[in-house]
C-alpha cells in the first residue's frame, strides 16, 4: 500500500468523504448483489488519509470535530453502508488509545494509522449468557508478556485489517484490549458473515489460538469505564451517522426514480396530474420523508456537539448529556433509516422492487445495522435521565 495523505482539517476531511461517496456510490448495488468484498475500496480509503483523522494535532493528525467525523460516516454511508460500517471499529478504537494508552503507544500506534493501517474489532462473543459477556482470556507470561484465547464473532472489519484490538479478560479479570497484528500467530480469521444486509462487512468470526502479545500491545480498558467517558458516546454517534446516512442515500434513490422512471398512478392522470412527481399523495410522503431525514440529520449534529462539548470539559453530567444526546440521535436515525429503506418501494411503485435494481439494499442494511443494539434501552435512559434525573450507565453503550 503507498503512503496515505495526512489530511489537514475538517473541511479537506468532508471533502475527501464526499468524493469517495460519489465514487462508491457507483459500483455499491453490484458490490451487494455480488457480495464483492471492496477490498479496492478500502485501499483508497486507507489512502485517502481520512482513517487519520482523528489522531490528535501533538502526534500530527488533524484531530477533526466530532461532527465532522460524524459528517463522513454519513456521507460513506449515503454511498454504501457495508463500506460505512467497516472502519466504525477503527475510530472506536484509536478513541481507546487517546483515552488509556501511554505515550509510547499512541505514538506507535497513531503513526500506524496515520500511514493508513487499518484497525479492526474482535469484541463480541456468541453462546455466553448474556450479551457483553467477555470470555476470552489475555494471560500474562512470566517474562510479562502475554497469550491470548478466545472465539470472537460480528467482527467487522477484522478481515481487513492490519491490526485487530481484542476485547479480552487479563488475570485480574479486568477488561483489557490487545491490538494483534491481522497476520499474528495463531489468528484466523473466517468469512461465514451472512447476514441479509451490511453483506460486504464480512463480520464473521475471529480464532484466537495461544497468540502472543508482546505487554507493549496491551491497554487497561477497564479504566475507561471508572470515571466519566465518552467511549460509548463517540462509538454510538457513529452507528447513529451510519443509520443517518442510510436514510439520506434511500431518500435520493427514491426521489431520482421517481422523477426518472416511476408512471402516474392512472387516478392522479385522471386529475390532470402528467408524472409521478406531480402526484400530491407523492407528495406528501415525499415530504413526511423528508421531514424524518432532516431530524435524524439536526440530532446527529446537536449530539455531536455534545460529545465535543463534553471532551472540552469532562464531567459526569457533561459525558451524561452527551449520552442522552447521542442516545436521541441513535434512536431517531434508526427510525427513519428502516421507515425510508421501506417506504422507498411504496413511492417508488412495482418495478422498484426488481432484484436487478438492487433498491432493496438500503433497506436491508438499516434493518441490520438498527440491530446492532436495542433503540428500547436508549429510550428508557433518555426517560430515566429526565423524568429522575438518573444519569445513563458506563458501560459503553450509550
Amino acid at each position: 500500500m503507498s503512503a496515505a495523505t495526512v489530511i489537514a482539517d475538517d473541511a479537506e476531511a468532508l471533502a475527501v468523504a464526499a468524493e469517495l461517496a460519489a465514487d462508491f456510490r457507483k459500483d455499491a448495488a453490484e458490490r451487494d448483489a455480488r457480495r464483492r468484498l471492496p477490498h479496492p475500496e478500502l485501499q483508497r480509503l486507507s489512502a485517502s488519509g481520512l482513517l487519520g483523522v482523528t489522531v490528535p494535532a501533538e502526534f500530527r493528525g488533524a484531530d477533526v470535530r466530532t461532527e465532522t467525523l460524524a459528517g463522513i460516516f454519513q456521507l460513506l454511508a449515503s454511498a454504501d453502508a457495508s463500506l460505512a460500517q467497516i472502519p466504525q471499529s477503527h475510530f472506536v478504537y484509536v478513541n481507546v488509545l487517546r483515552r488509556q494508552g501511554t505515550r509510547e503507544q499512541r505514538e506507535f500506534f497513531f503513526g500506524e494509522v496515520l500511514a493508513g493501517k487499518r484497525f479492526g474489532n474482535a469484541q463480541s462473543e456468541a453462546g455466553t449468557s448474556r450479551v457483553q459477556d467477555i470470555c476470552t482470556r489475555l494471560r500474562r507470561r512470566p517474562d510479562g508478556s502475554y497469550v491470548l484465547d478466545g472465539v470472537k464473532h460480528y467482527s467487522t472489519g477484522a478481515l481487513f485489517a492490519d491490526w485487530i484490538p481484542v476485547l479480552a479478560r487479563a488475570d485480574d479479570d479486568k477488561l483489557h484490549v490487545a491490538y494483534v497484528r491481522r497476520d499474528a500467530p495463531g489468528v484466523t480469521v473466517v468469512d461465514d458473515w451472512d447476514g441479509m444486509g451490511q453483506r460486504t462487512t464480512a463480520s464473521g468470526t475471529v480464532r484466537l489460538e495461544s497468540v502472543p502479545v508482546p505487554a507493549d500491545r496491551v491497554v487497561p480498558h477497564h479504566l475507561t469505564f471508572e470515571g466519566p467517558q465518552l467511549h460509548g458516546a463517540v462509538a454510538q454517534l457513529l452507528h447513529a451517522a451510519i443509520d443517518a446516512g442510510i436514510a439520506s442515500g434511500a431518500l435520493a434513490e427514491a426521489v431520482e426514480f421517481v422523477r426518472t422512471k416511476s408512471r402516474p398512478w392512472f387516478e392522479s392522470v385522471g386529475e390532470g396530474h402528467a408524472t409521478a412527481a406531480e402526484d400530491p399523495l407523492l407528495i406528501q410522503r415525499f415530504g413526511e420523508l423528508a421531514i424524518r431525514v432532516r431530524a435524524a440529520d439536526a440530532l446527529l449534529a446537536t449530539a455531536a456537539g455534545s460529545v465535543d462539548a463534553a471532551r472540552a470539559d469532562l464531567t459526569d453530567d457533561s459525558a451524561a448529556e452527551a449520552s442522552i444526546a447521542v442516545a436521541a440521535a441513535k434512536v431517531t436515525a434508526a427510525e427513519a433509516a428502516v421507515e425510508v429503506g421501506s417506504a422507498l418501494f411504496e413511492v417508488a411503485g412495482t418495478r422498484a422492487a426488481l432484484d436487478s435494481l438492487g433498491l432493496h439494499r438500503h433497506w436491508r442494511d438499516a434493518r441490520t445495522h438498527t440491530l446492532h443494539d436495542p433503540a428500547r434501552w436508549k429510550v428508557q435512559h433518555i426517560g430515566r435521565y429526565v423524568l429522575r434525573g438518573i444519569r445513563p450507565p458506563r458501560h459503553g453503550l450509550l
